[in-house]
């Protein structure tokens, strides 16, 4: 997890910290590796590190799972190709089940499906069965998203199932190796309260970005294969 390496934080934005982390992930020997960003901040995080390695790279779109009335409060989250994922402890503490979100998973579903064909069209994903699956986001807070993610990949059976981030929370970073062969950090900082204090430039991302950004990785992995 980034042990033995000099970090200094912040990075200066997501392109840097994607190279930072494509640096840890290209000293492991992954075996025809493909790269799925989590969207929208993973996207300009995972095209660098595709780029080092040699891989193709997409997207998975993942949806949060609000609590209804105050959608910010997260409470599972949802990935294409996966069922959702809930965080059973906090909806215990809210004193509300499953049922209770079914309208607010519902709306996920169809915005989960809107982004699917932004971004991909009719394109499918790239095959992932007998691959290393390198899932990537711009950092770790709660991991609802990046569990939701994980489940549905590990569900296409791949040879290895890597989660890659260039920060995170320990206490989230310690949870997901439940879920993951591996979990690659570049920094677990001890005073961690947000994903964004890590980055001296943390826009948000808009779709046109995303679009950008799949299409140089698209173009780079094409002159790979072409030799160019």
């Amino acid at each position: 997890m980034g042990a033995g390496r000099r970090v200094s934080l912040p990075f200066a934005d997501r392109a840097e910290a994607g190279e930072q982390l494509a640096e840890m992930l290209a000293d492991i020997g992954l075996a025809d590796p493909v790269v799925l960003a989590l969207p929208r901040g993973g996207v300009a995080v995972a095209v660098p590190v595709a780029e080092r390695l040699g891989a193709p790279v997409d997207v998975l779109v993942t949806r949060k799972i609000g609590y209804p009335g105050e959608p910010e409060l997260g409470v599972g989250a949802i990935a294409e190709g996966g069922e959702p994922v809930f965080d059973a402890p906090l909806l215990e503490r809210l004193m509300i089940t499953e049922a209770d979100v079914a309208a607010v998973v519902e709306h996920e579903r169809r915005e989960l499906a809107r982004r699917v064909e932004l971004y991909r069209g009719e394109r499918a994903l790239p095959r992932l069965a007998k691959r290393d699956v390198v899932v990537v986001d711009d950092g770790l807070a709660t991991g609802a998203t990046a569990r939701a993610a994980l489940r549905a990949v590990r569900g296409a059976r791949p040879r290895r199932l890597l989660l890659a981030v260039p920060v995170g929370a320990g206490k989230t970073v310690r949870a997901l190796r439940d879920e993951a062969d591996e979990v690659m950090v570049v920094a677990t900082p001890p005073d961690f309260h947000a994903v964004g204090q890590w980055y001296r430039r943390f826009d948000q991302l808009t779709d046109a970005d995303v679009l950008r950004l799949l299409r140089r990785g698209r173009e780079h992995d094409e002159r790979m294969r072409l030799g160019r």
